[in-house]
Parts: structure tokens; sequence; C-alpha cells
């Protein structure tokens, strides 16, 4: 085979690489009480720092739980939760509207069915949400942090790592889901893990092995075809 051939090989290896761990990676909301191995983790985290970053800033930084920290945290969360409004170091979303709204509304349907939520039961819904700050009964969560000087571009830097982290989590067989509704309790957050003042809270992680039997685990929400968010300029 020519060099040619063989990097031609290369590359599609590494595409059909790629597009299987996209395809297979869920936002896992059931685990299996296993902890990840400390090596595992340290994996996750040494394939997650080669992300790219504006200028080289890598303003990420990443408290991570196991062990009973899991669980010290895990149950002062929920308790925070119950007694303190919602307060997040990033503005939330002002409203949801036209086909964002409209997705929004088909992922909390779909979730809701597969627990076999009715619709209209408020109860339940509320009983679902809550278990965000149950860290959906992961073993470990991964809190991301930017410093507040980089402002937007530093919560954007985060956000590239967080997908980064995913995907590096999904390639050692180890399930996540990314938690903007844990970062609402900043301040417990910030207590909790002695965090500097300048840093900000972007969301946290919940990552652990599956369960698998669950039925939350499912159902898979859709994307949209490249042709409804791409636009062409060509000339």
């Amino acid at each position: 085979m020519t060099d040619t051939g063989i990097a031609a090989a290369d590359t599609s290896l590494a595409e059909r690489t790629l597009a299987q761990l996209l395809d297979a990676r869920i936002s896992c909301r059931a685990y299996l009480p296993t902890q990840v191995p400390r090596d595992v983790i340290e994996r996750i985290l040494e394939l997650a720092q080669q992300t790219p970053s504006w200028c080289n800033t890598q303003p990420w930084q990443v408290a991570i739980t196991e062990g009973e920290g899991t669980e010290r945290f895990r149950s002062g969360l929920a308790e925070y939760v119950r007694t303190h409004p919602q307060e997040s170091d990033f503005e939330w979303p002002r409203e949801y509207v036209g086909e964002h709204k409209q997705r929004r509304r088909e992922c909390a349907m779909q979730l809701y069915s597969s627990v076999g939520i009715a619709p209209g039961d408020r109860a339940a819904s509320a009983e679902q949400t809550m278990k965000n700050f149950d860290l959906f009964g992961a073993p470990h969560v991964a809190i991301v942090t930017t410093h507040e000087a980089l402002g937007t571009y530093g919560a954007v830097d985060c956000g590239l790592y967080v997908e980064t982290f995913l995907l590096a989590a999904q390639s050692l067989g180890v399930a996540t889901i990314p938690q903007a509704a844990v970062a609402g309790s900043s301040r417990f957050i910030h207590d909790f893990f002695s965090l500097d003042e300048d840093r900000r809270v972007v969301c946290a992680i919940s990552f652990g092995y599956p369960d698998t039997e669950n039925p939350v685990n499912g159902f898979r929400t859709h994307r949209e075809p490249v042709a409804n968010v791409a636009q062409w300029v060509s000339q």
C-alpha cells in the first residue's frame, strides 16, 4: 500500500472511531454503584487535557469526587436545593423559543415516557427533576470551572473541554451526563470544594458505569440534518 493509501486508511479508521463514539454516547441518567478506578479517571483527564483553548489559556479546573466524597456532595447538594433558590454563575437562558422550545419539549417527553411519567403529572416530573441533584446515582461527579476574568470565552473553552471529557470517557466504557442544573447551586459548590472566589462554575459532569437495564437509558434524542444548520457561501 502506498503512503497515500496508508494515510487514507488511517483517516478512515479515525473517522469511524469518532462516529462510533458520538453515536454510542448518551446522557446517562442511571448508574451502577461501581466506582471507576482512579487510573481510568486519570486517563480521561489526560485525554481531556488535549482540548484546544483560546491562546492556550486552558481555563478549566476540575474538582472530582469519589467514594464518600461523592456521597457527602450528593446529600449536601440535595438539601441545599430544597432550601435555597437556584443561582448560577452564568445567566440562564432567557427563554426557549421556536425550534429550541420544541426540541426541549420533545426531549422532556421522551425522558418522562421512558420512566412512565404521564403528560401533565407535575409531581412525578418534579421528582424526576430532583434526580439531577442526586447525580442520577452516579458514583462520581466532576465540577468544571473557569476564571471569571476570561468571561464568555473562558466558558466556551470549558465547553470544548467538557465534550472532550465526554468522548474520552465513552472510549473507556464510562458513561456521563453534563449537568447545568447542578451549576445552579454555585454557592454550595464553592463552599464544598473551597473554590477561589475568582472561579466560575460552568457545569457538572456526573459519571460512572451505566445501568443498561434501566429504561431511562433507553431513549435517544434526534439530531437535525446538516442542511438545517449549515449555510454555504460559495462566491
